[in-house]
């Protein structure tokens, strides 16, 4: 390169070096392909070696023919089969022999001036018979100059020559087009072949390339056998053309061209990876951001429902306050005062006709609302879960930290939710016994006709009063006047009784409710808050994980975005270069 550098030239191949180096450094943070870092870094070395000419085509198209015409020796074996089953660098020495090289290839040395500052690539044939020469093939081309592709006038442009065009067309290769063997056909032919390949190749790049018709044959007659009567090879057109792209600027834009398009390869490479990682991230997001919505629309139906459940809780209670304010009216009269003095069959009355089955009830429809908590917080659990686990397969090994609970977690929580909420509830159920509230009704009743009784007849016990109302109130006037006060008196005093035991009914019911409501409201709003919690703490790794990824790409893609702009700039500098 020190033989054609000029200023101008200098400054374009360090900036050259510091564009791809840049690129190398970010494709190594990146996860580029070990292939693609691998092109990069060894086109990069291929700045300071010599012009390397890459011959490639199918087998039986010439190549090895078209090399040995074109440097004017016959150095390659020439064949109908694969005869280049390696890789073989020409290159320059002062005796002809062949050797092993590094990587696979072979090192061919001739004393042939073409090659004091070109070194030529002879590949195997795209169609070799074993896989691996077209495996060495399409490592070699991104570390090439410029690639002469040899087509067979009998067969041009076959499809597996145009999958291999379009490789090297990928890595922004200068490729030019040789349609080999033109011996064989007329000129009439020649031209409809000349057509055919370049339609063809401006399908395929999108341009047309450079296209020569020669004949190896004819050339290597002319040149190496000295036959002067041969007939034209077209052989003179492309050395005039490649002596002009081999030229001192032609020589440096190429090779700094080279690079620079596998360079220019890679960012586009990259930036469409950000482009479907972008893409796919946005399904992360938007499966995060319906997440969210289920999550508010969850939280409104289970109020919704809950509320809903707690009415019918309520309806129980109301009940049985309407059975006691019934039984209360059918008991506490004076025309029952005998059987209010049964403290044992007012209690089972009580029991029977007011509790009943209210305590049942109550813990059925706990258990209920116990079983819907779980249920549905399970099912959301589970529908999200298993979104969140189907997006999270490709992803699962770059997250850091677990993304869900394990199997079965819910199952074994059901017994801690029905201990949590169960407990608020048998507390609440459990500060109204039947048993205690019913002695307690009994006697506060059986307190109000003995009251009844002493008010009417002073100290006398309830078994006397009731005699004396019974048995001896018609004996005498006296008697019956008293007796009949102690009626008066007990109209008074039997329905105060019977207010204020559908009062403190009605208090200890209300209290009852109001324990019962506040702790299922709380144990609700508690197991609410932890299912959402829950919940968001299976998807907090995942939403990390997008974030930072949403980051990181952008962040990358500016940086890919910024270094082809780089990139750009200088192709548009190389191509002003003039000789």
């Amino acid at each position: 390169m020190d033989s054609i550098l000029s200023q101008e030239r200098e400054a374009l191949l360090n900036d050259t070096r510091a564009v791809l180096s840049d690129l190398r450094e970010m494709l190594a943070t990146t996860g580029a392909g070990e292939s693609e870092r691998s092109a990069l870094a060894d086109s990069i070395l291929q700045l300071d070696k010599l012009f390397l000419l890459v011959v490639a085509g199918e087998f039986n198209s010439g190549k090895s023919a078209f090399i040995n015409a074109l440097i004017g020796q016959k150095i390659q074996v020439e064949g109908v089969t694969p005869t280049t089953n390696k890789i073989h660098v020409l290159e320059y020495g002062e005796a002809t022999e062949n050797r092993p090289g590094p990587q696979g290839t072979w090192l061919q040395t001739a004393p042939v001036p073409m090659l004091r500052n070109t070194h030529i690539v002879d590949t195997p044939g795209t169609n070799a018979v074993l896989r691996e020469h077209e495996m060495l093939t399409t490592k070699f081309i991104p570390r090439s100059d410029l690639v002469i592709f040899i087509t067979s006038a009998d067969r041009p442009f076959t499809e597996s020559e145009r999958a291999f065009l379009d490789l090297i067309r990928s890595w922004g290769k200068k490729i030019v087009l040789v349609v080999n063997k033109i011996d064989i056909l007329s000129q009439d032919e020649i031209e409809k072949v000349l057509e055919f390949v370049k339609s063809a190749s401006n399908k395929l790049m999108g341009e047309t390339p450079p296209v020569f018709a020669v004949s190896s044959k004819r050339a290597q007659a002319v040149k190496i056998e000295k036959d002067v009567s041969a007939a034209a090879s077209g052989f003179e057109a492309l050395e005039a053309f490649i002596q002009k792209s081999l030229d001192d600027v032609g020589r440096f834009r190429l090779k700094l061209l080279n690079p620079l398009g596998v360079g220019h390869k890679l960012v586009r490479q990259q930036l469409e990876i950000c482009r479907v990682d972008l893409d796919s991230l946005a399904e992360d997001l938007t499966l995060l951001d319906n997440i969210q919505r289920q999550m508010e629309v969850y939280s409104e139906d289970m109020l919704r429902n809950f509320k809903a459940r707690l009415e019918e809780i309520k309806t129980l209670l109301n009940e049985m306050e309407r059975r006691g304010v019934e039984f209360f009216n059918q008991t506490i009269r004076i025309g029952r005062i005998f059987e209010l003095m049964n403290r044992s069959k007012i209690e089972i009355g009580f029991e029977r006709q007011v509790v009943a089955d209210t305590p049942q009830k109550l813990e059925s429809r706990v258990s209920e609302l116990i079983d819907w908590l779980i249920e549905q917080d399970l099912r959301q659990w589970a529908s999200i879960a298993d979104h969140l686990r189907k997006r999270q397969q490709q992803h699962e090994s770059r997250i850091v930290g677990q993304t869900g609970p394990q199997e079965g977690t819910l199952a074994y929580d059901r017994q801690r939710l029905i201990d949590s909420i169960g407990l608020a509830t048998r507390r609440a159920i459990s500060t109204y016994k039947k048993e205690k509230e019913a002695e307690r009704i009994a006697e506060s009743v059986r307190e109000a006709v003995i009251q009844t009784g002493l008010i009417g007849l002073g100290g006398a016990g309830l078994g006397v009063a009731l005699a004396v109302l019974l048995h001896t109130a018609w004996a005498d006037m006296t008697g019956i006047v008293t007796g009949t006060a102690a009626v008066a008196f007990g109209f008074f005093i039997l329905p105060s009784r019977r207010q204020k035991a559908k009062k403190h009914l009605a208090e200890k019911l209300e209290a009852l409710r109001d324990k019962l409501m506040a702790g299922l409201n709380e144990q609700f709003d508690r197991e609410l808050r932890r299912t959402i919690r829950r919940l968001e703490d299976v998807a907090a790794p995942y939403k990390r994980f997008v974030r930072a990824e949403q980051n990181n790409i952008l962040s990358r893609r500016d940086r890919l975005n910024e270094l082809g702009g780089r990139i750009a700039g200088m192709l548009d500098q190389i191509s002003q270069l003039k000789s």
